[in-house]
């Protein structure tokens, strides 16, 4: 008898873990149709990698994880370029850029908290905004590089998170 509920278990959670993969590419598919800077592959690959994604059943459960996800990432990229600065292992003259960016992933993390309270009482319009001011934060970061003339030392996180934060915000634009 263990045994029998032991296999239904089994089977009903594996159930469980392959809608959520199906609801994942789904949404990650119509999503990217939607919006051409969304990578449909890092999307997935995103979800895939956070446990909390992987219990989702709904649409609104990506949003929620995906907004979670953005501002871990955000807290990262923060703290590789707290590490920079500490280490003054950075080219000259980038310094002020580099401080400036610390000051933008603050107000992006700020605006990331906004859109997951508004998230959590279902006001996607409102999170949509606050999405939207946290996803300007990496290019603003990167232009501050550019006004110097000097290679940003985190471009590629800067891009990865730009696509972290895309894709609660594309997915706020599917309700």
């Amino acid at each position: 008898m263990k045994f029998f509920v032991s296999v239904v278990m089994f089977f009903v959670l594996l159930k469980c873990f392959t809608a959520a993969q199906t609801l994942i590419q789904d949404s990650c598919k119509t999503a990217a149709a939607k919006d051409p800077n969304l990578k449909y592959d890092l999307c997935v690959q995103s979800f895939e990698q956070d446990p909390q994604s992987k219990i989702a059943t709904s649409l609104s459960g990506l949003v929620l994880a995906s907004t979670n996800n953005a501002a871990s990432k955000t807290i990262n990229v923060k703290g590789i370029v707290e590490t920079i600065l500490k280490s003054k292992k950075y080219a000259p003259g980038t310094e002020s850029a580099l401080r400036t960016c610390v000051e933008l992933y603050d107000d992006a993390n700020d605006s990331l908290k906004e859109a997951l309270t508004n998230i959590k009482s279902g006001d996607y319009r409102s999170a949509n905004v606050h999405l939207s001011a946290a996803l300007d934060e990496p290019g603003t970061c990167e232009d501050g590089f550019k006004e110097k003339h000097v290679k940003s030392p985190v471009t590629n996180e800067n891009n990865v998170l730009f696509q972290k934060i895309l894709i609660p915000l594309a997915f706020t634009n599917m309700f």
